[in-house]
């Protein structure tokens, strides 16, 4: 088959270039942004006729798009640039695969929950109550994929990280490092972090939902030659596990040998935001586990497994 992958230099989309290595399938791997080294063939997915003619020139059966306006806070402002990215997009896509009898993955978020106070796993048919426009606009996203008719998986995944872009992983690397503190100290701040404690999760390793996304494109090619696709619709998939931003970094310094960084829990009020994030967004993977077999690892193996590759890049 052919696969058309969209914001191929983004943390999704190299681990999609990995995973596509070992794959009988011809990838083709889109941005609007080059990168040295690295193959990519521009398309601007806000633009229908771009869309159209790149599904018309590689004859895609599949699209897996990770391309979004992910800038939490900054999309409280830019709403528009939002609506475009994580909206009109994905449905200009989900338009191209369905005239031409394909299947778009499309990756959404846990933001699309937050403001309801959960306290269980949230599951794909339970109602999207999103506290900003980030989260918003990919549920308009989801809504209007779903509009078109066309054959989708709709991903919702939560706090992704890898050794690719920026990420909370490598930001808390580098903030609880020994050059780091001492940085601290010298300009007079404190030497230790305070990380929120009351906004609770799981992070997703981006290597690990690519291996997923293969899976269900492997699935998908059983069926490709029919109008429907027996498995359409919304599924959840993070690692396995539950905690908090706090948890995280302290297994992040453990992970990174840096444990002399003293890092503290905190409230969200301490750090004022645009946006209100939410407090529990544990997706339930039951789903994309039974429908597509799906073995999902648990947050702390995947994390050391991050860790470790970049600590011998």
């Amino acid at each position: 088959m052919n696969i058309l992958v969209t914001g191929a230099n983004g943390q999704l989309g190299n681990e999609m270039r990995i995973v596509s290595a070992g794959s009988g399938d011809n990838y083709i791997f889109t941005d609007v942004t080059q990168v040295e080294g690295q193959e990519t063939t521009h398309l601007d997915i806000t633009s229908l006729e771009a869309v159209r003619a790149a599904v018309k020139e590689h004859n895609v059966d599949v699209i897996v798009n990770c391309a979004a306006y992910t800038n939490v806070d900054a999309a409280e402002t830019n709403g528009a640039v939002a609506e475009l990215l994580n909206a009109t997009a994905p449905e200009n896509l989900a338009i191209a695969m369905k005239e031409a009898g394909g299947m778009l993955v499309q990756i959404s978020t846990d933001y699309v929950f937050g403001k309801e106070p959960y306290n269980i796993p949230c599951k794909e048919d339970q109602q999207g109550t999103p506290t900003g426009v980030y989260g918003l606009t990919k549920l308009h996203g989801e809504q209007k994929i779903q509009a078109t008719g066309c054959k989708h998986v709709i991903i919702r995944t939560a706090w992704l990280y890898s050794e690719f872009g920026k990420n909370f992983c490598k930001t808390m690397m580098m903030l609880t490092s020994p050059e780091a503190v001492a940085a601290r100290v010298a300009a007079g701040k404190p030497a230790g972090l305070k990380v929120v404690f009351d906004q609770v999760g799981t992070p997703t390793y981006a290597l690990d939902l690519a291996i997923a996304i293969s899976n269900i494109i492997e699935d998908y090619s059983k069926e490709a030659s029919g109008a429907d696709y027996s498995k359409t619709g919304i599924y959840h998939y993070s690692n396995e596990g539950v905690c908090s931003w706090y948890d995280f970094t302290k297994a992040i310094a453990e992970y990174n040998g840096t444990t002399e960084c003293d890092v503290q829990p905190c409230h969200s009020n301490e750090f004022p935001s645009p946006v209100t994030r939410p407090a529990f967004s544990v997706l339930d993977k039951t789903k994309i586990k039974e429908t597509f077999n799906v073995k999902v690892p648990y947050w702390t193996d995947s994390l050391k497994k991050c860790i470790s590759n970049l600590k011998n890049q």
